[in-house]
């Protein structure tokens, strides 16, 4: 399917209209029975957008080209509801940063996205507003959450690009569902205003652990497209993204693993890995077999889970009950661990893992393959304890149709170290 880049180029060169783009979009999303992934759109103001495009010289690199964002993202005028029947009527007064971040860059945002309840399932996307929304590879199974609307809505040409956000996978878990593309940005790379529970403050830190906000995608070169429009402080602070580290995927050292017995990989997840990790070394890529040295994956994915429990402490959830000593004991863990990764990249450029040990699994599942449900949160768990870029990308299909992803995990600050990789090894 055409991506994002690819549309903005041909509304560039005015070989199509941004109206006739957008009214095709739109009447896709009306006619689509099936998936239920974009849950609100705003069709009057799309068309005035695309007309107001269509009449003035390109404004960014993402000129008239629509696209949706996840429902949880404020975009002033539309409902910001979490999935939360509480928040049903709540309508947002002003645009979260990334939304005036691509707005600026010439997007037109046309609708919202589907997502699980108060975002608080990384495997399914449903709740009592609008309903649950299905994998379109087969509408019998997950597309993955808490951003599955847009990981589904991309991979049904429902949209041409997609912003989620990631606490524990749900930005790269529906992609590798999907089979689409999905960034979790280096952790505070991307501002957070307008990204709040309806009723809460914005509060900014200056500790951005965990949770960010990230794009998805069709292609890796989208991804790049979409980071460089959104990523960087506020004013009056600046930024630029960093060159990729190579531009030749046979100059890439490619760090592997492709299973651990905390989550097993299915045959179907295995045999894509191990086509792709002998493609990378066809490419004359350098491979690195195993863990950065003194990491003890089962431990950090522990440390990854006591983080979120402190995550949801300092956001309003059940206080930890732990003591100061513990929870500095905690943090000077995660830093330790931060660094042995970081002493990693000075010899390694990416780390390639799978992001699931499964494919999309049918509605309702409570095990996989199994396997805990909860085992889906391994393999992405290490990025996010230690906060570097990591990005799903599509690497094949099962005999039955069902994509299969692979997680690259970039340096810290180094996101188009990684997008490059992926782009380059997509061919």
């Amino acid at each position: 399917m055409t991506t994002a880049g690819e549309i903005a180029e041909r509304i560039r060169t005015r070989q199509v209209k941004s109206r006739e783009v957008t009214e095709q979009l739109l009447a896709r999303i009306v006619d689509d029975k099936t998936i239920n992934a974009v849950v609100e759109v705003r069709p009057e103001y799309a068309l005035a957008a695309a007309d107001a495009a269509d009449a003035t010289p390109p404004v960014g690199p993402l000129h008239g080209v629509p696209m949706t964002v996840k429902d949880c993202l404020n975009v002033a005028g539309m409902h910001s509801t979490w999935g939360n029947p509480a928040f049903a009527e709540y309508v947002a007064d002003e645009d979260a940063t990334v939304v005036e971040r691509l707005q600026r860059a010439g997007a037109i945002i046309v609708g919202k996205s589907n997502v699980h309840t108060m975002l608080a399932d990384f495997g399914q996307t449903a709740n009592e507003i609008y309903g649950r929304t299905n994998n379109p590879a087969d509408p019998g199974r997950t597309p993955g959450g808490s951003s599955g609307g847009g990981a589904a809505a991309l991979a049904a040409g429902l949209t041409y690009l997609e912003y989620g956000s990631d606490l524990v996978g749900s930005i790269r878990l529906p992609a590798a569902y999907c089979g689409i593309y999905g960034l979790k940005p280096t952790n505070g790379l991307v501002p957070q205003r307008g990204f709040q529970v309806p009723g809460t403050p914005y509060l900014p830190s200056e500790l951005p652990n965990l949770s960010t906000i990230g794009p998805l995608a069709r292609s890796a070169a989208d991804l790049r497209i979409a980071l460089r429009a959104t990523a960087g402080p506020e004013a009056p602070y600046s930024w630029s993204l960093t060159p990729p580290r190579h531009q030749r995927l046979e100059d890439f050292r490619v760090g592997v693993v492709t299973d651990h017995p905390a989550a097993p990989v299915s045959s179907e997840v295995g045999d894509a890995m191990a086509e792709t990790i002998d493609r990378i070394a066809r490419s004359g890529a350098k491979i690195v077999e195993g863990w950065p040295d003194e990491v003890d994956p089962g431990e950090q994915a522990e440390e990854f889970g006591q983080q979120v429990g402190l995550f949801f402490a300092l956001h309003g959830g059940e206080p930890t009950g732990m003591t100061v000593d513990e929870l500095l004991a905690i943090e000077r863990a995660r830093m330790i661990t931060r660094a042995k990764w970081q002493r990693y990249f000075e010899d390694v450029d990416v780390f390639l893992c799978p992001t699931s040990f499964t494919v999309a699994f049918p509605h309702g599942s409570t095990t996989i393959d199994g396997q805990p449900y909860e085992a889906q949160v391994f393999w992405i768990s290490h990025a996010s304890l230690i906060g570097h870029p990591a990005l799903n990308m599509p690497i094949g299909r099962t005999q039955g149709g069902l994509p299969v992803g692979a997680q690259v995990i970039g340096p810290w600050h180094e996101d188009d170290t990684a997008i490059t990789f992926a782009e380059l090894l997509a061919g």
